[in-house]
């Protein structure tokens, strides 16, 4: 579940930020720290520790990295040493997937961009390299790339043929246009195309996935330059096809919800797919807090493969709508087999993310990206 940078989501009572930054994970960061001469572990921990109950989570950073800074040099250069000396080892080179690391470690790149960004650009990123081996320092190279483009993209240029994973996923991650909770960058975003043409035959899926959510986000840009560039990578055969085929599929997820023909092309759903589709609803009433049920129907003369998904356009007070795009199925329509769908889709009345009005309603279904069905119903009160 996506959480926001307060540490909040999960539920009533669950604090993301209390969970990365509390007695313990502090006093491991604080023995870490204590390697270096002079360093006072329990001073750090408990400043530290004292305001992480009023902040968020990203302000929980800053302050620590306050807390930190007090007791290591000031001369930039001696305190990247001092932060170098004081790194727990790398995260384990083995695993493929899902080792993002300690926020605790964050720190690094919070003061690389603080005392490094203006003078020592060169110390302050072969600080990120090292320290994203730890913890992704997504966050911290975007400073970098508006500050110093060219200088920076070289280094990505280099940092994406690394021999460690996490860092190759930073080319990926800290590039993207769209990376949330991040700050924006100035960087056109076509230009990290280049790096993705390497990354995108990455052995690991964790770097993979970003590639994927990458494109995905260009996709939003520009969808024809995704198409083809996946167009591109299929036909170098540099990836696995299974591999490939996964990543092609996520990168796409925005561009198919809005029916886009060259992403359902690629994917092999043809908007002429010859199809018949016959929409039913169970009632043309339906209450708030029960579920409208809808059955559609596909036959086709002859083999055809059909991504099914249906748009529900809500009523909106003063007689405005919404709507929202909802995946229904994949599969394929042959002759004499006619593809039945039926789903019960639950209209809540408490929602978090939603609210419902009572009003008329419009299901449409789409087949491969295009409108071949309709049909209204009236939402009533609960």
């Amino acid at each position: 579940m996506a959480r926001g940078p307060d540490g909040s989501g999960g539920g009533a009572g669950f604090s993301l930020k209390d969970q990365l930054f509390n007695a313990e994970s502090l006093g491991d960061l604080a023995r870490e720290f204590s390697v270096l001469p002079g360093f006072d572990a329990d001073r750090f921990h408990g400043q530290a520790l004292s305001r992480i109950p009023e902040l968020g989570l990203l302000e929980c950073l800053d302050w620590m990295a306050d807390c930190l800074e007090e007791q290591l040099p000031k001369d930039f250069p001696a305190m990247a040493e001092a932060l170098d000396a004081a790194m727990p080892p790398a995260l384990d080179p083995s695993k493929t997937d899902d080792d993002f690391g300690r926020f605790i470690h964050a720190l690094p790149g919070i003061l690389a961009v603080r005392h490094g960004l203006e003078d020592h650009r060169d110390r302050a990123l072969d600080l990120l390299h090292a320290a994203t081996q730890r913890f992704s320092m997504e966050f911290y190279i975007r400073p970098f790339l508006n500050r110093w483009p060219d200088e920076t993209l070289a280094r990505l240029d280099a940092w994406a043929r690394d021999e460690n994973y996490h860092v190759r996923r930073l080319v990926s991650e800290g590039t993207r246009a769209r990376l949330p909770w991040a700050a924006n960058i100035s960087l056109d975003p076509l230009v990290p195309l280049r790096f993705l043409d390497v990354l995108h035959a990455d052995p690991t899926r964790y770097v993979t996935r970003s590639v994927a959510n990458h494109m995905n986000d260009i996709s939003k840009i520009e969808p024809d330059v995704v198409v083809d560039r996946l167009r591109s990578w299929s036909n170098q055969g540099q990836q696995a096809p299974k591999e490939l085929d996964w990543l092609t599929r996520h990168a796409l997820r925005t561009a198919v919800k809005r029916g886009e023909r060259g992403a359902l092309e690629l994917l092999g759903f043809g908007q002429d797919a010859p199809v018949k589709v016959a929409l039913g609803l169970a009632s043309d009433q339906v209450k708030i807090d029960t579920a409208v049920e809808l059955t559609v129907t596909l036959t086709a003369d002859e083999p055809v493969p059909v991504m099914v998904d249906y748009r529900l356009q809500f009523a909106r007070p003063g007689g405005k709508t919404g709507e929202k795009v909802f995946k229904l199925k994949t599969g394929k329509v042959t002759p004499g087999k006619p593809l039945v769908m039926s789903k019960a889709h639950k209209l809540k009345g408490n929602a978090s993310t939603f609210t419902l009005h009572p009003g008329p309603h419009l299901i449409t279904v789409q087949v491969n990206g295009v409108d071949r069905g309709k049909a209204t119903f009236e939402l009533l009160p609960a």
